[in-house]
């Protein structure tokens, strides 16, 4: 079932997109064929991120099977860019995924059904037992990303990955978690994630098909000193720890519809009357009157 154009949208995209003028033809090209399937409407929102290139321009004449609109940010940052993008949205379902589209976008089936079965945060996991990753950079990027994730997994839920580039939300929760967000650069889902928790939101993670693209901006010499700060202000304003949120399990409809078991009845206990019991019967016990008579 295709996409249609007319009604308000149902699930909002927002991409960040800072100087990707050479990956965002291709992987728009990407997402609207995917979104264009979908059984519900669907808009792609791009983040221009102060960019010095000809991204705008891209997007102000892209012409594909679903409507994508431009928005400004000219605070730097991934983070500013993505809480510039959800809070444009207006659709019941949101999230954000990376320009490049290095999440392979079959995981939206699965985010979507789970979206409308009531899960609150949906997120992309490549630490998840299901999922493929390949090509990770440099063993010291995945190690620091190891790390980093250990280090916040009690604001966030438990989850094992917070900084995978894709992300959904009830698009109240969404917006309301974007509003509170102030962390600018790459540890902004952290804070986003740990917004939702706050509010009592659980987080299920999916398993997803990555794969590394080249030209990302991310750099562990970089921006690892950066990120550490950031975890500490994150920490600061939440002034609290998250408890961890329950794990979700996905119980089998057959289990769901069986009438449920009761314990077997325990037999009430036999209360004998005192004056009922004979004495006599007793071993080791004489009668009174015997008693008496010797």
């Amino acid at each position: 079932m295709g996409t249609r154009r007319d009604g308000p949208a149902l699930l909002e995209i927002v991409v960040p997109a800072r100087n990707e003028a050479d990956r965002l033809p291709a992987g728009l090209a990407l997402l609207c064929d995917k979104l264009a399937g979908l059984p519900l409407r669907a808009e792609v929102v791009v983040v221009d991120n102060a960019s010095t290139d000809g991204t705008a321009g891209i997007v102000r004449s892209w012409d594909g099977p679903v409507p994508v609109r431009l928005v400004r940010c000219e605070r730097r940052g991934k983070g500013a860019a993505v809480r510039a993008g959800l809070l444009e949205t207006r659709a019941p379902y949101v999230g954000f995924m990376d320009a490049d589209m290095a999440t392979d976008l079959a995981a939206l089936d699965e985010a979507i059904v789970l979206l409308r079965e009531g899960r609150p945060v949906v997120v992309g996991s490549r630490r998840h037992g299901r999922s493929v990753v390949q090509g990770y950079a440099l063993p010291v990027r995945r190690l620091g990303a190891i790390t980093f994730n250990r280090i916040v997994r009690d604001l966030v839920g438990g989850i094992q990955d917070t900084q995978c580039g894709f992300k959904f939300f009830d698009g109240p929760l969404g917006r309301a978690a974007a509003e509170e967000l102030r962390t600018t650069g790459f540890s902004f889902d952290v804070e986003l994630l740990a917004h939702c928790v706050r509010r009592g939101a659980s987080v299920t993670a999916i398993p997803v098909v990555w794969r590394d693209r080249p030209g990302s901006t991310f750099s562990v010499r970089r921006h690892s000193v950066q990120c550490l700060l950031d975890l500490a202000r994150i920490r600061a304003r939440a002034g609290f720890r998250v408890p961890g949120t329950p794990i979700i399990p996905v119980v089998p409809i057959r289990t769901m519809l069986a009438e449920p078991k009761l314990p077997e009845p325990r037999p009430a206990p036999v209360t004998v009357p005192e004056q009922a019991v004979s004495t006599e019967a007793l071993p080791g016990r004489a009668s009174t009157s015997s008693a008496k008579s010797g």
